[in-house]
């Protein structure tokens, strides 16, 4: 069996990848949203702290579904940023659909079920997301 191929060097490769991965991907959400996710989260505002759980959930399930169908690192990293993308349009999509008021105010004021729902879709989209992956 070659190095690379052991299944402990082939874990720590994949878990390095979707830690690197996912806080790239957090940062990047810290830039669209209107708040400041790390330091609402240190304030309490539970909201922020389930819509960033929400997306971290989202984006290591998306990771979850790319490892375990694809052979290779770089496939699984090309389709964990196929849908990271993929959910970061869900986000957009949301804000869109609630005209009345805006998302990114709502969970800011710790308005819990905006957060909760933000929560939801994001973990209910990584497994659409994922289940698509090839």
């Amino acid at each position: 069996m070659d190095f690379w191929e052991h299944p402990l060097i082939e874990t720590a490769a994949s878990y390095s990848v979707a830690v690197l991965c996912g806080v790239v991907f957090l940062a990047i959400f810290e830039i669209v949203t209107k708040y400041s996710n790390w330091e609402q989260i240190q304030q309490g505002n539970f909201s922020v702290a389930m819509a960033t759980g929400g997306k971290i959930f989202g984006i290591s399930n998306i990771f979850r579904y790319s490892i375990q169908h694809n052979d290779t690192l770089l496939q699984s990293m090309g389709w964990g940023l196929f849908g990271f993308v993929l959910l970061l349009f869900g986000y957009f999509i949301f804000e869109f659909l609630t005209p009345s008021f805006r998302i990114d105010e709502e969970i800011e004021k710790d308005n819990r079920a905006v957060g909760f729902i933000a929560m939801i879709i994001s973990v209910g989209l990584s497994f659409v997301i994922g289940s698509n992956i090839g």
